[in-house]
């Protein structure tokens, strides 16, 4: 695969290189991205270029988050705050430690952002992408310069999502000083210690930056501390006037005491309350890639990117439903032992992606697609037999893993994009994609005969297609719309019986289906910013079990769609009559969507005679109804302050919408509930600032999840209040 990557980028530079000596002979500056801003009003969204390393995203719906323009708690990751003006932004809260973000869109599941394609710099982190596309690895907020949300229709230049993109853009050198500094020293409630310090700068042809992140704390909930170091460096080199080579290498562990989930009774009678004092996570994560960019010409670029992610999933704990406690044998005077669970990732991956510049018809057009090759491999050890103790310890007493499988995943990809320009105010944008997936696996789900699976191959070839437009109705305001198709390949847990007894259906599909946007954006003059649309997601061949012939059947259960409106709207009213006031200035926001997501086909033949049991008409499980996020932000000079209320609907948490949680907590209605947060930050003496804030400002008691398995089934409590100091410098 590598030898036929390496021939391919080779052939593709070549005729670029060819193509380009015709049309344009001049020497080329490559520069860094610079972004014109009219005014620093309104400037924490804004929305992605038109292309932006030969990836095209005009006609698409974009919000990039600007890092360092908010007030918000970025020393503990919370999303709440960050992703407060991107609408229909679903959380899940759990322990506080801001380790795992766990955000979805339009109806989407959040658990561990797994139906985004989640990226770093624009290559893959999650653990792996096709077969496992949880993401156990956030950088620290406090590391990134942008976050970048790309919807639905970025099927066509990322692949295998329906919530769309998410890339994490890590800060860069400083431009202008061969050696900079920065630090930000934070601490909070319930022992939080959260250090930051970065280093970089460019030295003529030579840029780099790298930090060391550590953060710690007790936790607010009972069994609920945790530790996690974070070290990422980068470099990047000027070959020559067209032609830059960068480098990165992020390494990142940690080790997460789980509180487990409670009953609904538990809930209400202390939600800080534990009964999992030994239970424990740990998630060492490598990635690293390399990335050649050579503008062949001012109309040609080309971009080389390959990445890698070696990396591990550990747990040891005791997982049982919380009505059965973690007690003591009577006979051994010790704990029961504990279940571990271990997976290995390793995977490799190349994107080589293009952009040609070109007139048609008298007007510039834009070109931009690629190729893509990938391998993937997880080996995953589960039901071993632990320890009796309490601490971290992976040790097995028993050599031999309950279940031991192994994954490997192949995909090969082709993908295009063209922008149409159509007049001075329309552009087109068709696209397609090709992807050949590839998946096999083997191993034991348990240790009889019976448990043994033989190698196992899928193959499939999927094409996917698009259009989006964009017209522009004023200089600063545009109307989008755009269709595309998306699909969600089987992953491995859907792949493998949970036990000897579940038949998997030989013709199990993956899910497919479209997403599709219309809305309004833009900006007038210097007071509001906005972004009003609405959106259909179509979302065919869901995965679950059924009943058949007596025994489980893993199957295509049916098909839902989420439909609804998302709008963001900020608005300063004193810029409306003055660019100069001497008592400061002050903007609202409010960020809503409206979200109706719910099942529309069932497929389970069993129970088509009682239309009782169908799922047909029901609400799609952990999709809230409606998101609301309002705030207000003041600020004079160097000092600012943020005031933000989220209010977020009810979830169901099954498919059957069941209202009465059962008595495991693993099933069952959530209340909606309304969470205000508050942060400020002051810049002095031009090197200084400091930072303060409080979360959960009522200590508003609410739940986000539910959990069926590990770290512990059971009702989930959202973060309780908290507050943080930190002081910072840059130099």
């Amino acid at each position: 695969m590598k030898k036929s990557l390496l021939l391919m980028s080779l052939g593709v530079i070549a005729f670029l290189t060819s193509y380009s000596q015709q049309i344009d002979t001049t020497k080329v500056l490559s520069l860094e991205e610079v972004v014109i801003k009219e005014n620093n009003l309104l400037s924490e969204i804004e929305r992605m270029p038109d292309m932006k390393e030969n990836v095209i995203y005009a006609g698409k719906k974009t919000e990039v988050i600007q890092l360092d323009k908010i007030n918000a708690d970025l020393s503990t990751n919370n999303t709440r705050q960050v992703f407060a003006k991107v609408p229909g932004m679903s959380i899940w809260e759990n322990d506080g430690s801001g380790i795992q973000a766990g955000v979805a869109a339009r109806g989407l599941s959040p658990n561990r952002s797994w139906e985004f394609n989640v990226r770093q710099n624009g290559y893959d982190i999650s653990s792996e992408v096709f077969g496992y596309p949880e993401s156990y690895y956030t950088p620290p907020m406090e590391a990134m310069r942008k976050i970048e949300v790309i919807r639905g229709a970025a099927s066509l230049q990322y692949g295998p999502q329906f919530g769309g993109v998410l890339n994490y853009q890590i800060k860069k050198g400083n431009p202008n000083k061969p050696i900079s500094f920065e630090t930000q020293e934070t601490i909070g409630s319930y022992g939080l210690f959260n250090s930051y310090n970065a280093i970089g700068g460019t030295y003529k042809k030579l840029s780099y930056y790298g930090f060391i992140h550590q953060r710690a704390a007790e936790g607010w909930r009972k069994n609920s501390r945790y530790t996690i170091y974070t070290g990422y460096f980068s470099v990047n080199y000027q070959l020559t006037k067209k032609i830059k080579l960068e480098g990165e290498y992020t390494n990142m562990s940690y080790k997460s005491q789980q509180p487990g989930g409670l009953t609904d009774a538990q809930f209400d009678d202390n939600h800080r309350q534990s009964f999992r004092e030994r239970n424990w996570f740990s998630a060492p994560f490598n990635v690293a890639s390399l990335t050649i960019k050579y503008d062949i010409s001012s109309s040609i670029s080309i971009q080389i990117k390959s990445f890698t992610t070696i990396a591990e999933r550990n747990s040891v704990g005791f997982t049982k439903a919380i009505i059965f406690k973690d007690s003591i044998n009577p006979t051994t005077l010790e704990y029961n032992a504990r279940q571990v669970d271990c997976d290995n990732y390793k995977n490799y991956g190349t994107e080589v992606r293009a952009s040609v510049k070109y007139k048609f018809f008298g007007k510039e057009n834009i070109f931009a697609g690629g190729l893509r090759a990938y391998s993937g491999n997880t080996k995953r050890n589960q039901l071993g037999a632990g320890t009796t103790g309490y601490n971290f310890d992976l040790t097995l007493t028993n050599p031999q893993y309950g279940r031991s499988l192994e994954f490997t995943t192949t995909n090969y990809a082709a993908f295009a994009e063209n922008i149409f320009q159509i007049g001075n105010r329309l552009k087109v944008v068709p696209g397609i994609r090709f992807d050949y997936i590839e998946n096999e696996s083997e191993g034991y789900i348990n240790t009889s005969q019976t448990g043994t699976i033989n190698r196992n191959k899928k193959v499939r070839q999927i094409l996917l297609y698009g259009i989006g437009s964009e017209l522009k109705v004023t200089e600063k305001t545009n109307i989008y719309a755009n269709y595309s198709l998306a699909y969600r390949p089987v992953t491995f847990s859907e792949l493998t019986p949970s036990a000897t007894t579940e038949i998997i259906d030989p013709n199990l599909k993956d899910a497919s289906g479209f997403n599709a946007d219309f809305g309004y954006r833009g900006s007038v003059k210097n007071y509001l910013s906005f972004d009003v649309g609405v959106f259909y997601l179509n979302y065919d061949n869901r995965i679950g079990t059924i009943t058949q012939n007596g025994a489980p059947f893993k199957t295509n259960i049916g098909n839902s769609v989420s439909k609804g409106v998302e709008s963001y709207i900020e608005i300063n009213p004193i810029k409306i009559f003055t660019d100069n006031f001497k008592f400061g200035n002050i903007s609202f926001f409010a960020s809503n969507s409206l979200i109706d997501a719910k099942y529309v086909k069932w497929n389970n033949p069993a129970i088509t005679s009682d239309p009782s049991k169908s799922i047909e008409g029901k609400r799609v499980e952990n999709a809230p109804q409606y998101i609301h996020r309002y705030g207000a932000t003041y600020y004079l000079k160097g000092f600012s302050a943020t005031f933000q209320l989220s209010s977020v609907g009810d979830v169901f948490t099954d498919a059957t919408n069941t209202e009465t949680p059962n008595s495991t907590g693993t099933i069952g209605k959530l209340s909606g509930y309304e969470v205000m947060d508050a942060s400020l930050s002051y810049r002095f003496m031009n090197h200084y600032n400091l930072k303060a804030g409080v979360n959960n400002i009522l200590d508003e008691k609410y739940a986000t999840r539910r959990a069926s398995g590990y770290p512990g089934p059971g009702i989930m409590p959202g973060n309780v209040r908290t507050v943080f100091v930190s002081i910072g410098a840059s130099f």
